[in-house]
Parts: C-alpha cells; sequence; structure tokens
C-alpha cells in the first residue's frame, strides 16, 4: 500500500509537514509504502546545484542511485529508508573526479547499511533500557550480525577516545568472572575493572577498562599504559585486600592513598564470626548446623549491625550464647566484629580512628584464633585501613556497584563467548562510554 505526501501549492508538491516528521535536513518524502515488516520511505534531495570535492566547480546531474539504509523503529514498525541520491558529473577536464554522488552524514555514513538516526537509537537501547542485541535486530528489521557490525565501530572508536580517562582523581579496582568456560578458549576467567570515583564531573562511578586476568601485573600494566599525566592525577585508591592490587597502586600511584574498602573490612569480620561459629558447633555437637541447633539459628543475626536488631532479635541471640559455656567464643567474636563495624559510624573520624587503632593494637592477640588471624590482617593492611579516615571515607562501593551492573548486563545477554564484544558492552552500560560524539557520521 503507497501514500503519497500531502499536496502543496509549492511546484515541487510536497508537503513541509512530512519533512518534519521525516527529520531529515535537505531531504523531502516521497512516498511511503506499506510493507508486511514495516514501512518504506522514499526520500529525495532537491539541490539545484552542486560543487565538485575536488575541484569545486558546478556539476552537472548524471541521473540517480537509489540505496537503502535501516532507520530507527516508528509506531513500533521497522523503518527502511529508499534514498534516490543524485549522482554527479564533473566537467572539469583538469579534476580528477568524473562522477560522484551526493551524501548526508545524518542519514547514514558512505556504504552503511544502518542510518545514523538507527545507530543513536540503538546504542541508547543498549546503554539505558537494558536491550539485547537479538531484541533490537527484530524491531529493526535485521539481523544480529548486521547489527552489531554497524555499532561496533561507533563503540570502539569511543573506548579509544582518550577524553574518557580526563579528570580521574578517585580510582578503584575490583575484579569479576565474565565466562566458567574452558580459559584455554575463552582466556582467563576473572577480569580487573578499574572505576572512575571522582564525584565531579561525574556524579556517578563508571567503568574505566576491563583487563584480562585478577593480578598485580594486570592492573599495573594497566596503569602503566595510562601515562604519567593519568597516573599523577590520581589522588585516591581505593581497593579490597588483595595484596596485588596494592603493590601494583604502591609502583605506579606512589603519590597516591591506598584506601582498604570498609564493606570489604566489615566482610571479613562477619566471615571471621561465622568461621568461630562453625567450629564451635563441631567441638559441641559433633555435625554441620541444623534447624533447632542454637548457633545455627542466629547464623543471620549475627551478620547483622546490633544498633539495627529488634528486641525479639536481641532474645534470640541472648538465648544461643546462654544454652553452652561454649558458646562464649561465639559471644565474643560477634561483639568484636560489631565494634569492628562501629569504627565506620563514629561521630568524627577523629574518633573513628582512635577506636580502629584499638582494634589493630588489640585484636592479634585474641585467644580466639579466628579473631586474632583477622587482627593480624588488620594489622598488615593498617596504613590503609587508617587512610579512610583521612580521605573523608573514601569508599570502594562504587565499584561493587559497577560489578552489580556488568552482572546484570550479562545475565540479560545470556553470557558472551567473545571478550571484545563482552569489554565494549560493559564499558556502555557502565558509563564508561559517551557514544554520542560518534554518532554523529
Amino acid at each position: 500500500m503507497t501514500y503519497s505526501t500531502c499536496a502543496c501549492p509549492d511546484a515541487l508538491d510536497r508537503c513541509g509537514r512530512c519533512d518534519v516528521l521525516l527529520d531529515f535536513p535537505g531531504l523531502h518524502l516521497v512516498t511511503v509504502v506499506k510493507t508486511d515488516p514495516g514501512l518504506t520511505l522514499e526520500v529525495e534531495s532537491c539541490d539545484p546545484v552542486a560543487g565538485c570535492p575536488g575541484c569545486a566547480v558546478i556539476a552537472t546531474g548524471h541521473g540517480r542511485v537509489t540505496v537503502s539504509v535501516i532507520d530507527a523503529p516508528w509506531a513500533g514498525r521497522p523503518v527502511t529508508i529508499r534514498w534516490r541520491k543524485r549522482r554527479w558529473s564533473c566537467q572539469e577536464d583538469a579534476c580528477k573526479v568524473s562522477t560522484f554522488v551526493e551524501q548526508n552524514p545524518a542519514v547514514c555514513a558512505p556504504r552503511g547499511l544502518l542510518g545514523a538516526r538507527a545507530i543513536r537509537w540503538a546504542i541508547g537501547q543498549l546503554r539505558r533500557e537494558g536491550a539485547t542485541i537479538q531484541g533490537l535486530a527484530r524491531q529493526l528489521g535485521t539481523t544480529w550480525n548486521t547489527l552489531w557490525s554497524q555499532i561496533e565501530p561507533v563503540l570502539a572508536r569511543a573506548a579509544h577516545d582518550p577524553s574518557r580517562f580526563e579528570g580521574v582523581h578517585v580510582l578503584g579496582v575490583d575484579e569479576h568472572i565474565w565466562h566458567h568456560r574452558d580459559p584455554r578458549k575463552r582466556g582467563p576467567k576473572e577480569l580487573t575493572g578499574m572505576v572512575d570515583l571522582t564525584r565531579s564531573p561525574h556524579p556517578t562511578a563508571r567503568l574505566l577498562e576491563l583487563v584480562p586476568g585478577r593480578s598485580e601485573k594486570a592492573y599495573r600494566d594497566w596503569l602503566q599504559t595510562r601515562g604519567e599525566d593519568f597516573r599523577k592525577g590520581v589522588q585516591v585508591a581505593t581497593l579490597d585486600p588483595f595484596q596485588g592490587y596494592k603493590n601494583a597502586i604502591d609502583d605506579q600511584v606512589e603519590d597516591a592513598t591506598a584506601v582498604l574498602d570498609a564493606f570489604h573490612i566489615v566482610k571479613l569480620a562477619g566471615a571471621a564470626v561465622d568461621d568461630v561459629r562453625r567450629r564451635i558447633q563441631q567441638e559441641t555437637l559433633g555435625h554441620r548446623g541444623r534447624k533447632g541447633d542454637p548457633l545455627y539459628g542466629i547464623r543471620h543475626v549475627l551478620r547483622a549491625a546490633r544498633s539495627r536488631l529488634t528486641p525479639r532479635q536481641q532474645e534470640r541471640l541472648e538465648t544461643a550464647f546462654t544454652a553452652h559455656p561454649a558458646h562464649l567464643h561465639v559471644e565474643v567474636a560477634y561483639h568484636c566484629a560489631q565494634n569492628l563495624r562501629d569504627v565506620f559510624h563514629q561521630a568524627t573520624p577523629a574518633q573513628g580512628r582512635r577506636l580502629a587503632t584499638r582494634l589493630i593494637n588489640t585484636l592479634p592477640s585474641c585467644p580466639i584464633p579466628e579473631i586474632a588471624r583477622l587482627g593480624k590482617t588488620l594489622r598488615r593492611w593498617k596504613t590503609a585501613f587508617l587512610a579512610y579516615f583521612d580521605t573523608n571515607g573514601a569508599s570502594n562501593g562504587g565499584t561493587e556497584a559497577i560489578n552489580g551492573i556488568i552482572e546484570l548486563g550479562r545475565r540479560i545477554a545470556r553470557g558472551f563467548r567473545n571478550f571484545e564484544h563482552y569489554r565494549l558492552r560493559m564499558l556502555l552500560i557502565a558509563g564508561g562510554l559517551d557514544a554520542s560524539p560518534h554518532t554523529q557520521l
């Protein structure tokens, strides 16, 4: 079914309102054809003259050539643009250009399969709406390979843009697993992710890069690749308690303050309490925790902050602690972990620092082996631990949030097989790429 454009009093018999809906400067809508999968829009320009790109001499018309590009969906239907391009011929004998075809970057790149508007739409859907390549290809009326072949170069150009590494003053690092296949086929399972935690000009954390491996070398090599200007700009570097990352920070950004993440400190304390609970469970009952066992029944309550416990939960703790004399070890471990948690909730940083220093000095001598091991770990990380109170509470929480976004993106895509594809997709959805300047073809 074919719909002609509205009649207008001008000689070309075209409707300006239809051209507004088309929204391609310099092009006019000629016809609209309703096909089974969607809509086909035929457009053309009305430029009476054109200058030769080689010599700028006015060229003469040499017919038209029709090309088809995929446009963004309209009214829930795939749209194809059939562009009747003008072909021009240069009459200047000294010019090396004989014929040329008109181009309009607002429509598409030369020999492009997708229009610029469709590429912008697809990238926006991937970035903000949790879409999949297959789902977008279905809406555009094309295939997965066609869509990705047009999007990937745009994302690659954005990834190579050095401006996205500017202004990084707080740097976070963490690792995650990106696949569960044979590493010989897909490479290392673990990736190291670097995150910009600077609050200004970006209000939220953004992923800077993903590199294969979880090691000192992976982080150190990336920092070295970034250049001296980048390393000098980093003032605070947050991390989890992994010595490899700490060594890389000390080696490459020695002027930055390394800060041990508060979440991981509390996590270490909670793990120590769990270890004590499991050991006492085995010593008193001879088996793992079961339903009805006093310590097993409070395993989740032990992880909660004591300031948030309800009266009923407090009563459950007291009942479990007094059920057996050996449970005193669990009670002591619990209060040690809670004191460590309280370090981050003091009225002033100075008070938090004093409490942290006292715990670092006393916990290694605790008669409970699991708590003593925790104290020795904190003593080994003393400088990075106490740096929390000198950096206005610098945290690696933004890095953990980025890991959550990455996990969601991987689940939506049902996994990835190609690392470069995975890297570009994760950089896009986690805010590390600004593709808008690179979609203006």
